[in-house]
Order: structure tokens, then C-alpha cells, then sequence
């Protein structure tokens, strides 16, 4: 029996913390090896974010290094830029003509910039129409996301349904995977942990910058065990094996976040000098990344041509 499909993407908006990494890039490596798993950089996606060349090109190969670094094999898994494949931005183009403004006026990124009063561009608008296209033209299974995410999977099952209803059946429909292990992370100071609020630790730092990020995570002084310590050493070490050690350390906070430094480093140290030996043959990386998109764009290529036939404009 062929093996189940999963599609899911990445902006390329900066470097990993490790709350990206326990929340979905670890879960990614794990179910390469049960699905046929195909991961795009979203590069059209960060446009929304980022409007300079060199900056995107940099981030572009940052996540395409962070991802062989974590693990994904290319024999296992369809990594390729989604600018690569000019099909998202044609489907895209359809599914607006059959989706209403009310419609994507629900979407949780315009009602966020609406309620902040930012100017919206049409991207933020129509961001969950091309995150639609994404899904639905390689007919996944399962769309790995946190609960934060799966009204752009419910929003691209609707599109699937609407244009099945409207043309005939062309689209499978996505079930979303909620991850059970993608919890919140928590940062420095006890909130999620985001670049937008500065409470991260890089995936790939080096030791001094672990330890000085470490050593300012916010502890409460009537605190025998630091909360916020504590959880974020449970992303490395198991409950069962950590909370004797808490206790048998309780208010010495500074021996504590010392052990978590250890604990951190010895975890990402392979990782970070995996990254480096990639960086040292870009060229290489590419091939990878362009044999991805090769794969993409036939598979893209193929629905898209059932989708022209099936609106009437494939005359020839």
C-alpha cells in the first residue's frame, strides 16, 4: 500500500527558536518516515512579511539548512519552494472567483490586523486563498498544525467542497493533524515563546548565547521550583527524571538554570554543527531543494490541468 500524504509549510521569516522546533519541526522528522511528506517554504507567504531581496533570499537558505540539519532526508521527504511552482499563485487566482469577501473576512489574521487598526494589504486578505492552493493541489491526507492553525485547513476543506460542488469532483479533502505533543512553549518570561517578544532561545546558538538567555529567564523569588525553568528543561529532559531533581534543588535557581544550559547544549550542539557542515556546500543544498521542486511541480502540474478541463478554459 502507498503511504498516506502530509503537506505542510514554513515562512521564511527568521531563525528557529526551540519552541519551533518541539512544537512542528520535530513532529516533521518523526512523520517523514510514515508519510509520503512533502514541506514547502512558504516564500510567497513572507511577502506579507518581508519585502527585501537580500533578506529573503538569506532566510530562504536558512530554513532549507535548518531542515537538513534537524533531520529531514531528502529521500523521504519532497522539500521544495513554493515560488518554484507557479501553480499555487494560478489556483490561487481561481478559488477567488468562487470565494466571497464576507467569507475571508472571518480569517483570524484579518481579524487580528483589523482589531490592531493596521493598514491590511490584499496578501493578509487573501492569505488563507493561497494557503488553500498550497493544500489542496498535492491531495493530502493530513495537514500537520497546532489548534492555532486549523481554520486554514477548515477554510482550504470548504474551498475543496465549494469548487467540488461548483465543477465536479477535483479535490480531495485535508484532515487536519492536531498535534497532541505541540503545545505552547513557554519563553523566557513565561509567555509562548516568540521572536515578537524577544523570549526565545535559538535553535542553533551558540553556548554563550544559551547561557545568556538561560540565565535570564524570569524566576519568582517565593518560588521553590521556577516555573519557568522547569518547563522549559521538561522540552529536554522527562518529568519522571526532572522533578527529584528540582526538588532535591529547590531555590537554588542559579545551579538550576546551570544545569538547563548543560542540558541544551548537549541536545543542540550536534545539531548546530550538522548546520554548519551544510552551510559549507550551498550548491549542494540547492540540488536538493531544486530536485524537490521539480517533484512539486509535476504533481501540481497534473491537477492543474484536471482543474483548467474542469472550468472550461482547457479548449485545446
Amino acid at each position: 500500500m502507498s503511504k498516506k500524504i502530509l503537506l505542510s509549510g514554513v515562512k521564511p521569516t527568521g531563525a528557529p527558536h526551540i519552541g519551533n522546533y518541539f512544537g512542528a519541526m520535530k513532529q516533521f522528522v518523526n512523520l517523514q518516515n510514515e508519510y509520503e511528506a512533502y514541506i514547502m517554504i512558504a516564500d510567497y507567504h513572507a511577502l506579507n512579511f518581508i519585502q527585501n531581496a537580500g533578506e529573503m533570499k538569506k532566510n530562504i537558505i536558512n530554513v532549507l539548512l535548518d531542515y537538513l540539519a534537524i533531520g529531514l532526508d531528502p529521500k523521504k521527504v519532497t522539500l521544495f519552494k513554493q515560488s518554484d511552482v507557479s501553480e499555487h499563485t494560478e489556483l490561487t487566482c481561481i478559488f477567488d472567483t468562487i470565494t466571497t469577501m464576507p467569507y475571508l473576512m472571518r480569517a483570524h489574521a484579518y481579524k487580528d490586523a483589523e482589531a490592531k487598526n493596521k493598514e491590511i494589504c490584499v496578501g493578509t486578505f487573501n492569505y488563507p486563498m493561497l494557503m488553500a492552493a498550497d493544500i489542496l493541489l498535492y491531495s493530502p491526507d493530513i495537514v500537520p498544525v497546532g489548534q492555532d492553525q486549523k481554520q486554514h485547513v477548515e477554510i482550504a476543506r470548504d474551498t475543496a467542497e465549494k469548487f467540488n460542488r461548483i465543477f465536479g469532483q477535483t479535490f480531495k479533502i485535508p484532515e487536519p493533524m492536531i498535534m497532541k505533543d505541540m503545545e505552547v512553549v513557554p519563553g523566557l518570561d513565561g509567555r509562548k515563546m516568540s521572536k515578537s517578544y524577544g523570549n526565545i532561545i535559538p535553535l542553533f546558538a551558540e553556548y554563550e548565547e544559551i547561557k545568556k538567555a538561560v540565565m535570564s529567564i524570569v524566576t519568582d523569588s517565593g518560588e521553590g521550583i521556577p516555573k519557568n525553568v522547569y518547563a522549559i528543561h521538561n522540552l529536554f529532559r522527562p518529568a519522571s527524571e526532572l522533578l527529584p531533581l528540582y526538588e532535591s534543588k529547590a531555590s537554588k535557581y542559579k545551579e538550576l538554570k546551570e544545569i538547563l544550559i548543560e542540558d541544551i547544549e548537549k541536545f543542540t550542539a550536534p545539531l548546530r554543527e550538522k548546520r554548519k557542515e551544510l552551510a559549507k556546500n550551498i550548491p549542494k543544498a540547492f540540488s536538493i531543494l531544486e530536485a524537490g521542486g521539480e517533484k512539486a511541480k509535476k504533481i501540481a502540474s497534473r491537477k492543474m490541468e484536471e482543474v483548467r478541463e474542469k472550468i472550461g478554459v482547457k479548449i485545446y
